[in-house]
């Protein structure tokens, strides 16, 4: 049995701020069903709720050592669906009111985990085949394993798999500070391993020492070897090619079900959504004071209201598009301009536009379910969840092919009669008007075709179990 450690900064349902709780969350299930030896090793963060704090069992604290410090550390563990899950706890790092701080702040605390999570493994006498660390904050796993556990038996045999979730985010710090609080040797902070135009790039060490590198679809693997998409690493990457690979996030199919779904009113599957998604609309329009209007095109965006979600191409139009028989819905929060944009539209438009910037998942499903399509025009999508999510729903995607969106969402071509979704690759307002004008007219015109699209959406099988797949032959190539 191959034994797989996760390690990472998030997971559902323990704690989550994007999409990697969701995906650590997600994939370890899909391997214990597959017969592997799976575990997750997190921070015990302050934040943590008590309900998992209570079933958490104790071990005794072992000192853990990163240069001239030395902290202590104590597992806590339970076990969730099968799943053993360490937690880490020392109170000096992982309090506070949330899992990330300061970036300088940041930088020592993830340097601080990474390290124990290489010393609590012999605690635990546990040798895992692999370690498989998430984005930045595990980054140093590799770093540490390869410059000072190499030589030690117990770790010798170990292989790490380095995943990135989103290039933009690095884990940057300045060179002599890292130095000083990750204790790791001047040699690993050369042009080639950590050191980064000056700075310390903990990123960057991750993709220079793992065995193996992946990101979260084909696409992205193969922009952020570009320098539009590769935030300053793209040369590494391009180096690191050989051992560079994209698979796609998956959902979960069990908690992502419209036929069974408990947050929605009426369920449906693939024969019987045309009834049931009219009657959840009127459900979403009721929810939200909107008119109940059955007929008119309701369009969501669940997302982060952030520059990478292709905001600003929204903004010059919007007022067009709500001129038509449309109703907008807006689900999630970011940066002030944006949420400030959406709440004039609001006020401008009160019968066609709905707002809340407070995410919940309750509201999330009531829009796929109530929904005709949502807009993901996004500047760079490294997978992205939502229009998975949207097309279980049968919601249809009207997205910008660009990484995991390219990769998951079918052009609609009427003349072949295929297509899961409608799209556009040119970063302009005009290509998102363009395209939601298309999309727009096929719903008010062609109904048959319409339901046809939303058929073929919601027969593509996004589901953990055809990634993993793709991570079991990854993890036998080690």
């Amino acid at each position: 049995m191959e034994k797989i450690l996760y390690a990472a900064a998030e997971c559902t349902p323990f704690i989550k701020t994007g999409g990697l709780g969701a995906v650590v969350g997600s994939l370890p299930k899909q391997l214990r069903q597959r017969g592997y030896d799976v575990r997750i090793v997190l921070p015990l963060y302050e934040c943590i709720g008590e309900k998992w704090k209570k079933q958490m069992t104790e071990s005794l604290p072992f000192p853990v050592h990163v240069g001239w410090r030395s902290q202590p550390v104590t597992i806590h563990t339970l076990t969730y669906e099968g799943i053993p899950c360490y937690f880490l706890s020392n109170e000096h790092y992982f309090g506070g009111e949330g899992p990330y701080g300061e970036m300088w702040q940041d930088v020592e605390k993830f340097s601080f985990f990474s390290k124990a999570v290489l010393e609590m493994l012999a605690f635990l006498e546990f040798e895992p085949d692999v370690i498989h660390c998430h984005d930045w904050q595990t980054s140093l796993i590799p770093v540490y394993l390869r410059r000072l556990y190499g030589e030690n038996p117990f770790y010798h045999d170990i292989k790490t798999v380095m995943t990135i979730h989103n290039m933009r985010f690095q884990g940057m710090g300045d060179l002599a500070y890292t130095q000083d609080v990750t204790g790791l040797p001047d040699d690993v902070f050369t042009y080639d391993k950590l050191e980064y135009y000056g700075s310390a790039n903990l990123l960057k060490g991750g993709i220079a020492f793992a065995d193996k590198i992946t990101t979260v679809s084909s696409t992205y693997a193969e922009e952020i070897q570009q320098p539009e998409y590769g935030e300053g690493l793209d040369g590494l990457l391009r180096y690191r090619s050989g051992d560079l690979c994209g698979i796609v996030n998956g959902i979960d199919y069990q908690i992502y079900s419209p036929s069974q779904d408990p947050m929605i009113k009426y369920h449906y599957n693939v024969k019987t959504f045309r009834k049931a998604k009219k009657k959840n609309k009127t459900v979403l329009q009721n929810r939200a004071g909107l008119p109940v209007k059955k007929a008119t095109f309701a369009v969501c965006m669940i997302t982060r209201l952030t520059e990478q979600k292709g905001m600003d191409l929204l903004g010059p139009m919007l007022d067009e598009f709500l001129q038509q028989d449309v109703q907008l819905y807006i689900l999630g929060g970011g940066e002030k301009d944006y949420e400030g944009m959406f709440s004039y539209y609001r006020e401008q438009y009160p019968n066609k536009v709905f707002v809340d910037f407070d995410y919940t998942d309750e509201l999330a499903k009531l829009m796929y379910a109530g929904c005709d399509a949502t807009i993901m025009p996004s500047k760079f999508e490294p997978c992205g969840l939502s229009q998975l999510m949207a097309l279980r729903y049968g919601t249809v995607p009207i997205v910008r092919f660009t990484g995991g969106l390219k990769d998951t969402v079918k052009p609609y071509r009427p003349e072949y009669g295929i297509g899961t979704g409608f799209g556009f690759e040119e970063y302009t307002s005009d290509a998102l008007k363009r395209t939601l004008g298309e999309a727009f007219a096929v719903y008010k015109n062609h109904p048959a075709e319409w339901g046809e699209i939303v058929e073929r959406g919601m027969k593509e099988n996004y589901s953990w179990s055809m990634s993993c797949s793709e991570y079991e032959k990854l993890y036998d190539s080690l």
